[in-house]
């Protein structure tokens, strides 16, 4: 394997995800009449599942393999996706009149999970091929270039916050699709013009549901107070919402946080895991892990994760190929706009999305998904490493102090 650090980091973070789905399901599993290791053991199950995923995806041949499983994920995951609303109720889980999971033998599994996968896949493989430093080329002549990935992104996000009714996978993907194009070479004006048009199709996406309506008032209601106070009287008056609407999820989040304090009251000593913030192991991990090991215990979660991210982003730097590159780029973007959009959520900075923390919050769609992006960087990783330019010719394959493996070329007869 390239990297082992990179392993050993994610097996860590599921790790954590194991014993935190249990620690903070006391409640959830009394709700639910269900034996107090009911969660841990799905999620021992779903965890050693997705290690033994990144491991062996990782030992392919990238040559053949990658292309075919980013396309299998982009492609399956999409169909999946269209054909849900009309399949029977024996085979899919329906959450709010959204059918979002697939019932396989005792277990859900979402399909926009895989299709973010294979979605970044998609675009790092048409970006390479299509897409280049812009070169001065004029911003009509970027938007014509960018035209078919923009039909593509549109048509899926329509499926994903329509269909499935999930804005939270629209806005993570959309902000690793305009960054990605950053990375693709395009232009900081490109950049910003395509910005804007994503933020517009994101409000139009909020004004035509109600609950998305109620949802960003909710928000609001939170974070009035201390906006407003900028403003004059008369402005804030007319931009006030009333406090009855104040999100109950947010608040018990914030007081979860504030009980917390530095070094948290204890592993399993939580009390707002008790029935307040509820199944606090899925969308309130995080909230869970503030208020049980405090201000300590977040810092290390991050610290963990930002390692793993440098790591990945590593591997991106390393890679002579292109759609290499840009595809470990793609896979820590969305690693990292899922952890971000969810800490704002549960903070309060923004409205709540549903979206999960990467291998931390309870579920097998989740964990699995984001499993095989990282094989799949790794195993990319392990077929185009780098190439020293001055080496001695009679020195063999080492392992460098960072983890990853030097491959030396040996002398010619």
């Amino acid at each position: 394997m390239a990297d082992r650090t990179l392993f050993v980091l994610v097996s860590t973070l599921i790790g954590i995800g194991i014993a935190l789905s249990y620690t903070l399901t006391a409640y959830t599993t009394l709700l639910f009449g269900v034996n107090e290791f009911h969660f841990a053991i799905r999620q021992v199950m779903f965890g050693l599942f997705s290690l033994t995923m990144i491991w062996s995806i990782a030992q392919l041949d990238p040559e053949k393999w990658l292309k075919k499983i980013g396309f299998l994920l982009f492609f399956t995951s999409t169909i999946l996706m269209i054909a849900m609303p009309f399949l029977p109720e024996f085979l899919v889980s329906a959450v709010g009149g959204a059918k979002r999971w697939i019932k396989i033998g005792g277990f859900s599994l979402a399909p926009v999970e895989f299709f973010k996968i294979g979605f970044v896949y998609f675009l790092a493989w048409s970006f390479s091929r299509k897409l280049g430093h812009h070169d001065d080329m004029g911003i009509f002549k970027e938007f014509k270039r960018f035209f078919p990935y923009a039909l593509v992104f549109v048509a899926s996000m329509f499926v994903i916050a329509f269909v499935q009714n999930d804005l939270g996978q629209v806005v993570v993907l959309g902000l690793t699709l305009i960054f990605m194009l950053i990375f693709a070479g395009s232009s900081l004006k490109f950049f910003i013009s395509i910005l804007s048009v994503i933020m517009m199709l994101f409000m139009f996406f909020i004004m035509t549901a109600e609950h998305r309506i109620l949802r960003i008032k909710s928000w609001w209601a939170l974070a009035q107070n201390s906006v407003l106070g900028m403003f004059p009287d008369s402005i804030a008056s007319q931009l006030r919402v009333p406090t009855e609407v104040e999100p109950y999820q947010i608040g018990h989040s914030l007081n979860a946080i504030h009980n917390g304090g530095i070094f948290g009251v204890g592993l399993a000593n939580g009390t707002f895991k008790l029935g307040f913030l509820s199944e606090v192991h899925t969308d309130f991990v995080l909230a869970g892990i503030a208020e049980e090991f405090g201000f300590f215990g977040v810092f290390i979660v991050v610290f963990l994760f930002m390692w793993m991210l440098q790591r990945i982003f590593k591997v991106a730097n390393r890679s002579s190929d292109k759609s290499v590159y840009l595809f470990s780029i793609g896979i820590g973007l969305l690693l990292s706009f899922a952890f971000l959009v969810n800490a704002y959520g549960i903070s309060g900075i923004t409205p709540i999305k549903g979206i999960s923390v990467p291998f931390l919050s309870y579920g097998g769609s989740a964990i699995l998904a984001a499993s095989i992006g990282v094989g799949m960087v790794l195993m990319a990783s392990k077929g185009y490493p780098e190439v020293e330019t001055e080496i001695n010719p009679k020195e063999e394959s080492d392992e460098s102090e960072d983890g990853y493996i030097q491959y030396h070329p040996m002398e010619k007869e």
